[in-house]
């Protein structure tokens, strides 16, 4: 059994000008010690899907349709108080921003000992004592000082090895982690990942991990899901991914792996782009939703939406024509 589950998820915004499919008919698993990588494009649906785990909702946010599981429980069906329990304890979330996710006028220790009290039920000494320890196993050499601190007067690297030890309190079964090394400079970034890795491999953690950055994912993901207005459109292991050693690729995942640069290219190379930009949700294309940017695309595609389908084990696509050899010579506009 799989320690999380999502199934045929809807999560839609409601705006003034219309309803936004944010996620739309998303299915992905995750197991156990395993990392989830979820890559694409702002606005592709990675964090509302994350989001969607928690019920992390704006109030305009709801999910519509689907449901989600968790060590074999339907959470989707979980009220209020009942989601309150799993949240920063069998689950936790390491944000973005760190320095806005921290609250600026509580030192560290409080936010890190709230967390503690409120699902370990440890008193003020103990969560004291056991955040000094948190703070040393994510590398702050002097958690002593920097637990007495603000989090305005951390640095982003500092501020983000804060909020993975506030993650890590509980020993969560799941971190979701939102595309959290994005304001930080490479170096910090290559020591948050090191710094995330350790921790699984010592803790038996499972990770999602959201971002754009295709590097990033290589380096942390054992399975891949790439997301696109909102939708799956292929679910595969990294090793396949990057190896390019599969004959099933949607164009989208073609297009992203094309735009990355290589030690071993020419250096005439020019790095291919893929044309047009992501629609407005509001203005979604009828049939295949990357239709007008894919080059492959025929008029079937332009009028009907594709199914994800598994093409191999363990490697669904979300294409018509989701063999590359066929597709890129042409024969399945024939």
């Amino acid at each position: 059994m799989s320690l999380l589950e999502i199934k045929n998820l809807h999560t839609y915004f409601t705006t003034k000008r219309g309803l936004i499919k944010a996620a739309y008919g998303v299915s992905l698993k995750v197991e156990e010690g395993k990392t989830l990588g979820i890559v694409g494009e702002s606005g592709s649906g990675k964090s509302v899907t994350v989001m969607s785990i928690l019920k992390l909702f704006e109030n305009n946010q709801r999910i519509h349709e689907g449901e989600v599981w968790f060590q074999g429980e339907k959470i989707s069906e979980y009220n209020d108080d009942e989601i309150r329990k799993i949240r920063g304890n069998k689950i936790s979330v390491i944000f973005q921003e760190p320095m806005t996710s921290l609250n600026p006028v509580l030192t560290v220790t409080k936010q890190v000992s709230e967390v503690l009290m409120l699902h370990q039920g440890l008193n003020k000494e103990q969560a004291h004592a056991r955040t000094i320890e948190l703070l040393k196993s994510v590398g702050i050499a002097n958690p002593e000082k920097i637990a007495n601190t603000y989090s305005f007067q951390l640095s982003g690297g500092m501020s983000q090895r804060v909020m993975i030890a506030m993650a890590l309190a509980c020993r969560p079964k799941l971190l979701i982690a939102d595309e959290p090394t994005t304001a930080l400079d490479v170096t910090i970034q290559a020591q948050i990942l090191r710094l995330m890795n350790d921790l699984k491999k010592e803790l038996g953690t499972s990770i999602i991990f959201v971002t754009h950055d295709l590097g990033v994912i290589n380096e942390m993901a054992d399975d891949v899901v790439v997301m696109y207005c909102g939708q799956v459109v292929e679910s595969v292991s990294a090793k396949v991914l990057f190896s390019l050693s599969s004959d099933y690729m949607h164009p989208y995942a073609e297009g992203l792996m094309a735009s990355i640069p290589r030690l071993s290219d020419d250096r005439t190379r020019k790095l291919e782009v893929i044309p047009g930009s992501v629609p407005h949700p509001l203005d979604l294309p009828k049939g295949c939703k990357f239709a007008p940017r894919c080059k492959y695309a025929t008029e079937k595609c332009r009028n009907e939406d594709p199914d994800l389908i598994e093409v191999e084990p363990n490697h669904s696509v979300r294409c018509f024509y989701p063999e590359n050899e066929v597709r890129r010579s042409g024969k399945h506009d024939q």
